[in-house]
């Protein structure tokens, strides 16, 4: 367990959420999530120290979500509590998808970096943003504040836009201010094709020049995923496994990949990118968001 000296090399500030997911005529199952959350668990779960940064209520879903950091060993000095209503995700249908949110003026929104615990920053290594926290106000100025004081401390920025229906309208200038501050870029070709208008390589086109000096790592499912680094490119392919579903898939590529950046950063961009890619793979492997273990990912590489 993380002891109450340490400080974590990683942080996640961004969605922390209830997905409910209709079942049946009126059955509905929760699960704890959260984009913002699952990345945060990966890193965790393939064993550096790390924190979801960000603020719940006081409701039984909140106390689920308290519970689920707890055992996935985030530093919990990091989530804050309040007296506000949770913010929901209403999965009404799956195929294809079909949501909702539900949180006005929620816990999330009351999220204070004033109150993380004195000199966190001088240890963090990276921080990871993206997703709908980026978009709830004031909580989107706030993380983009902090994302920008970060930057300026010396902590590399992680962007994931981590598309969502909250942004069809009126993003583009977030969207352009996180890329700016960002070292690494993870988009889907779904993130792609709803951000931008025109082809793929328009989009990446349009995407890379907001910020030339950024890494980007475009990921497609099944498909080859590709890295950009400077003039450099980079392609693999994801390894075959039997999909149980896909869902947290993108969130455990990233997680893979920083972690494998944070610790191991002998290694070369294709390694990163093949470790990256396994610890999506494992992801699908299971039913909900899995974080997949180490020995899960390395078991991935090695076959």
């Amino acid at each position: 367990m993380t002891t109450s000296t340490e400080f974590p090399l990683f942080v996640s500030p961004g969605d922390i959420l209830t997905d409910l997911v209709r079942t049946g005529d009126s059955q509905w199952l929760s699960r704890p999530g959260g984009a913002g959350w699952n990345v945060a668990r990966a890193v965790a779960r393939l064993g550096l120290r790390t924190a979801c940064v960000g603020s719940l209520g006081t409701d039984n879903f909140s106390d689920e979500l308290w519970n689920a950091s707890v055992a996935a060993d985030l530093d919990m000095r990091f989530m804050q509590r309040v007296e506000r209503p949770p913010l929901l995700a209403i999965v009404h249908q799956t195929h294809p998808p079909a949501y909702f949110f539900m949180g006005e003026n929620g816990a999330d929104l009351a999220f204070d970096p004033s109150k993380l615990p004195e000199g966190w920053i001088s240890h963090v290594k990276w921080a990871h943003f993206g997703c709908i926290s980026l978009v709830r106000q004031p909580l989107g100025n706030t993380l983009a504040g902090l994302a920008a004081d970060l930057r300026a401390r010396g902590v590399k920025i992680s962007f994931d836009p981590n598309y969502r229906n909250l942004m069809a309208h009126g993003y583009e200038p977030t969207l352009r201010k996180m890329a700016a501050l960002a070292d690494l870029i993870k988009v889907s070709d779904e993130d792609l094709r709803l951000l931008f208008k025109g082809s793929e390589a328009e989009a990446l086109a349009e995407l890379r020049a907001m910020n030339p000096k950024a890494m980007v790592l475009v990921t497609r499912g099944a498909e080859k995923a590709t890295l950009f680094e400077g003039d450099t490119i980079i392609e693999a392919q994801p390894p075959r496994v039997e999909v149980a579903d896909t869902v947290g898939a993108g969130d455990a590529s990233i997680g893979g990949f920083l972690f494998s950046l944070m610790t191991a950063p002998q290694r070369t961009w294709q390694e990163h990118l093949a470790f990256a890619l396994a610890a999506g793979a494992a992801a699908c492997r299971h039913a909900g968001a899995h974080s997949p273990s180490l020995d899960e990912v390395v078991a991935l590489l090695e076959g």
